[in-house]
């Protein structure tokens, strides 16, 4: 049976014996800071290893003062589950809801509770009180084990609890989009820097090349650890430690997230679902629109200005979609959950569960925007309901960026991206999708303009590109091969740099027809010696008129002052092969004679067979180019 990886932390007022648990369950001190030592109490975050059968468990031992409850969050930011530890002295305190609300806006399901000093105090009553007090919420259900750590008493129960839970959990899911979520960053001597974190969504291997966001910094992973063991490769939900190259640990605070390179996108804006809990008391102070709050998420901890988009504050039990404005960039996925806290009351006010992890640049209360997070509100954990409010809003995306930043791995994006093509919900092309009903409009409005073209100039081939895709206002090159691929498949044909409808066949408007008659008519009168062009195009309607004859073949243009008939210009390259042929070669003063045309024409008309590929020139001479060839 194969080992599997999860994150565990405790949590629970201070005082109440977390870390003298985990040390009686894994046998490791979790406190490491000699002021910890010194007060007896944890302060900040706390590591250790546990073994279960099946199982891995990184543990994070956090700080149950009022004082440290930023580190705590840090903490519990990427956990799979919780050990909610009460004493059996004390009951349920202050720090144990607060902490129990923290895991419940960050989504935490699964856990156990242990009622801790039992060799001293009957804990009866207070399990009787912390199972009455969890009624209702995320660990409603969570097992209640009587534990002892002076005594080892419970501990076994409690290993077999937290077995049983793990099997609850879901395995992790590698979405080839890790993340690791510093937590501290330091140096060794002969070794560099140094940060650890808990790694979710993706492996990280040895000698790869990562990015630092919101810092936008490269480094290489020099080395690797989990669980205090060299690897080659570190999994999701595991601790992991890495020797980075390339960056100094005064660039690395704690919060910075540990990601691949293809992640590169940060934010100053993040639109989110901001709920109350309805345990807080009656009498917490509103959420007011405007206010400054104290954003938690992952393990970093920065300022932001809140505003609700359809009211003015929020109550306990009360929630409402939201925008968080960030002095600097943030680094986020869509699904993911933070916590606010109001510094001033040293309270926990709300938890955030984020819409749109990329919002600066979007108008908070656009109707557009405003129906998109409506929409995502109601299923915000559904991909296709992802999928289908992102092109409602942004009607296109690139296949490659679309969810990007998001939980969800590649192929489960493909996969919902087919599903939803099935149903004719999107478009869906090499390289873009698009909204099915937005695609069919740009594909009317694109057929439209190339009809509108025809009508206005019948006498082009068709719509120039450049003008198609100004007309539809399309920016990515992309996405408008994709439309032309598109029309192409369905009645239209695309020459050169025009499209055209396949049954178009370009022909003179009324108004154009006199001035083509006048240009036919001065070149068949002069065939060997025409006017020049500036005599052919005299006003708009000749210029026109002299366009078309050339797009439709009765003109050719050897240079910008002489054109030919086509009759003539076949006339005169048959004559010259055949001059060529006999003779094997001849000068452009006899070939000028043979034709009976001038020096003008025929110089001009020369260069042109040379470009063409039927003659070639050898000194003063011209000869037939395959003939030239044949020769060598």
């Amino acid at each position: 049976m194969s080992t599997r990886n999860l994150i565990l932390a405790t949590a629970g007022h201070v005082d109440h014996g977390k870390t003298a648990l985990i040390k009686a369950l894994t046998g490791i001190d979790t406190d490491r800071l000699p002021e910890e030592k010194k007060r007896g109490i944890t302060i900040d975050l706390g590591f250790a290893h546990l073994a279960l059968p099946g199982f891995s468990l990184g543990v994070i031992d956090v700080p149950g003062h009022e004082d440290f409850v930023r580190n705590m969050i840090a903490g519990v930011g990427s956990i799979d589950l919780a050990l909610l530890v009460v004493a059996a002295d004390d009951g349920w305190m202050p720090q144990a809801e607060e902490h129990l609300q923290i895991l419940e806006y960050l989504a935490v399901r699964h856990g156990v509770v242990a009622i801790t000093k039992c060799d001293q105090f009957d804990g009866e009553k207070v399990a009787a009180d912390a199972r009455e007090r969890l009624r209702g919420s995320s660990l409603g259900q969570a097992p209640i084990v009587f534990t002892s750590a002076r005594d080892s008493l419970g501990t076994e129960q409690l290993r077999t609890a937290l077995i049983e839970e793990c099997r609850r959990i879901p395995e992790a899911r590698d979405l080839a989009k890790p993340r690791l979520f510093v937590d501290r960053a330091f140096t060794i001597r002969g070794s560099g820097t140094v940060v650890t974190g808990t790694l979710t969504g993706g492996k990280l291997a040895r000698g790869t090349s990562v990015l630092l966001q919101p810092q936008n910094l490269r480094a290489r992973i020099r080395g690797l650890q989990s669980h205090n063991q060299p690897e080659e490769i570190a999994e999701p939900a595991t601790r992991v430690a890495l020797n980075l190259a390339e960056v100094r640990v005064e660039e690395i605070p704690r919060g910075t997230i540990v990601t691949a390179e293809s992640l590169a996108k940060t934010s100053r804006a993040i639109d989110l679902l901001v709920r109350r809990s309805a345990r807080l008391a009656a009498t917490t102070p509103p959420l007011k629109s405007s206010a400054i709050v104290q954003v938690h998420y992952g393990s970093s901890r920065r300022a932001a200005r809140i505003d609700l988009l359809d009211r003015s504050e929020l109550l306990p039990g009360e929630g409402a979609i939201a925008r968080l404005r960030f002095a600097t960039p943030v680094f986020c996925f869509v699904g993911d959950r933070l916590i606010l806290r109001d510094s001033s009351l040293r309270l926990t006010t709300a938890g955030g569960l984020i819409l749109d992890p990329d919002a600066a640049g979007k108008k908070f209360r656009s109707v557009a925007q405003g129906e998109f997070l409506r929409r995502r509100a109601e299923a915000p954990d559904d991909l296709a309901n992802l999928v289908c409010t992102q092109l409602r809003r942004d009607q296109t995306a690139p296949r490659a960026g679309l969810l990007l930043k998001s939980n969800f791995s590649r192929e489960e994006i493909d996969a919902a991206l087919a599903e939803l093509v099935r149903q004719n919900t999107i478009f869906r092309g090499r390289e873009f999708v698009a909204d099915a009903g937005w695609w069919q409009l740009l594909l009317v409005r694109a057929a439209e303009a190339i009809d509108a073209a025809h009508e206005t100039a019948p006498q082009v081939s068709g719509l120039e590109l450049t003008q198609l895709r100004a007309h539809l206002r399309i920016r990515a090159a992309g996405l408008f091969d994709e439309l032309v691929a598109g029309l192409c498949e369905n009645r239209f044909a695309r020459e050169g740099n025009a499209i055209r409808r396949r049954d178009h066949r370009p022909s003179l408007p009324a108004q154009l027809r006199g001035a083509a008659e006048k240009i036919r008519a001065a070149l068949a009168a002069r065939p060997l010696d025409p006017p020049a062009r500036k005599e052919l195009m005299t006003d708009a309607a000749s210029r026109e008129a002299f366009r078309f004859l050339f797009a439709n073949g009765e003109i050719v243009a050897l240079n910008d002052d002489v054109a030919l008939s086509s009759a003539a210009f076949a006339k005169m390259r048959t004559e010259v092969a055949q001059i060529l042929g006999r003779r094997g070669g001849a000068t452009a003063s006899e070939l000028r004679q043979s034709l009976g045309t001038t020096r003008r024409v025929l110089i001009p008309l020369l260069e042109y067979f040379d470009r063409i590929g039927l003659t070639k020139r050898e000194g003063d001479r011209r000869v037939l180019r395959e003939r030239a060839a044949a020769a060598k």
